[in-house]
């Protein structure tokens, strides 16, 4: 009997992370990380998972965007569809209908990548190996026929980026085993949410440090003189030859970022994230003209591997910070990274949410593998917020990440969390609500 897609069964899942201020910064001071959650199932009981990662209120848009794509897959054959990973994302990015809510950006790209990602989940788990294996297996050529290149070709035509893959084939074993011995460089913004008072940011910082950590980001953008006052406390704090990034989320106008960072710049700044707009392109090569020698890091709102060619090719960005759940999934992220490598900009991961580390370490790792080669200036973000609850939760030991080695993307949430979290009717946000009528504190 042929195996086919059956039914899609998306769930809405919400930690109350605001109650912490974790993950708190100057455009979103009340995060509750969230994921419009997919369980994707087949006939015979196999299954994929992936996500769309969002702060709470909206959630419910993800998934219904997520469930706006079941017809599409239902009824497909499972073999047919892993066999033409490429093909299957061109049948979801393609189709007019979804395609007029877009193109190929905002929530409906969003519910379309947590489709192509939880197809990829079940892909590797058939394969026994993990995400990043199973990419960095792949020749060349495959890897290629997995991209579509339309509105890339004027600077990244296909036979370009198959000589580009051709050319880091030298030295991918040797890699590989590095990577399994060493894991892959972190960074931490888990001391500098915004919502954090000064001594939960100097103990945590200062735990940081033990920890291994030589790379802290710091948010920014609420009040430039308490930026100030923090960026210097955090730098006295933990010396000179740690490095310190910023993270401004979008808040500030073209000139505001550029003034600002001139502030901030006299504390030795690695990068500063997210200045202004992500799609600014024209206001981002203006900052990062100005504030350099700081590099201008952006990405995790960045739409689409369209808006990520113009931000790369203009030289808009030092740092391209792809997100596992922002555009269309496993294939799209491909893209960028081959773009990022044409331009010799290092890639270095979104993954400040639920399971976004879990999920973005498998292209870091496929990237040094078989792209770029190289972990030089490149960290992948690490953010210490709620890992317990998925099924292959990420393993950080003195700030690197160990390489995965289950079968799998990560992606997958253990079933009591799924129900204990799930809003609005799980047992957190029942008690919640009724702690909220009880009291009207929440």
């Amino acid at each position: 009997m042929t195996e086919k897609f059956d039914h899609f069964e998306v769930s809405d899942v919400r930690f109350p992370t605001s109650r912490s201020l974790d993950g708190s910064d100057a455009m979103n001071p009340d995060p509750d990380y969230s994921a419009a959650y997919l369980a994707l199932r087949t006939t015979t009981g196999e299954t994929g998972y992936g996500f769309v990662f969002t702060i709470g209120r909206g959630n419910e848009v993800a998934v219904a965007a997520i469930r706006a794509v079941e017809h599409l897959v239902y009824g497909l054959d499972v073999d047919e569809v892993l066999s033409d990973m490429g093909g299957f994302w061109r049948l979801l990015t393609h189709d007019s209908q979804l395609r007029w809510l877009g193109p190929e950006k905002g929530v409906m790209h969003m519910g379309i990548g947590a489709v192509v990602n939880a197809a990829w989940d079940l892909y590797s788990k058939r394969q026994g190996r993990p995400l990043w294996k199973v990419l960095a297996d792949l020749t060349p050529t495959e890897i290629v026929e997995l991209i579509d290149f339309r509105y890339l070709t004027d600077v990244l035509p296909a036979d370009e980026a198959l000589d580009l893959l051709t050319r880091a084939l030298p030295g991918k074993h040797e890699r590989e085993q590095r990577l399994l011995g060493d894991g892959y460089p972190a960074y931490t913004t888990s001391a500098g949410w915004l919502g954090y008072s000064d001594d939960k940011v100097l103990a945590l910082a200062r735990a940081a440090l033990a920890d291994g950590f030589t790379h802290i980001k710091l948010k920014v953008g609420a009040d430039i003189d308490d930026d100030v006052r923090r960026v210097r406390m955090v730098r006295e704090a933990v010396g000179p030859d740690i490095k310190l990034s910023v993270d401004a989320n979008q808040r500030w106008d073209v000139g505001d970022a550029i003034a600002n960072v001139g502030r901030l710049s006299q504390f030795g700044l690695n990068w500063v994230e997210e200045p202004t707009s992500p799609d600014d392109i024209l206001g981002h090569v203006a900052i990062s003209r100005a504030v350099a020698p700081v590099r201008v890091a952006t990405g995790e709102h960045v739409a689409n591997r369209v808006m990520f060619k113009q931000l790369l090719a203009s030289r808009a960005i030092d740092v391209c910070q792809i997100d596992a759940c922002r555009v269309a999934g496993v294939n799209e992220n491909l893209a960028i990274l081959l773009l990022a490598a044409k331009f010799g900009v290092p890639v270095c991961p979104h993954a400040g949410g639920v399971g976004l580390c879990e999920i973005v370490q498998h292209f870091s790792m496929f990237d040094f593998v078989a792209v770029s080669g190289s972990t030089d200036g490149r960290w992948i973000e690490f953010v210490d917020h709620l890992h317990e609850h998925f099924v292959d939760p990420v393993r950080v030991v003195n700030a690197r990440y160990l390489a995965p080695t289950k079968p799998g993307s990560g992606a997958e949430l253990k079933p009591g969390s799924v129900k204990e979290f799930g809003f609005p009717d799980g047992p957190v946000w029942r008690n919640l609500s009724e702690f909220a009528n009880e009291s009207g504190r929440y």
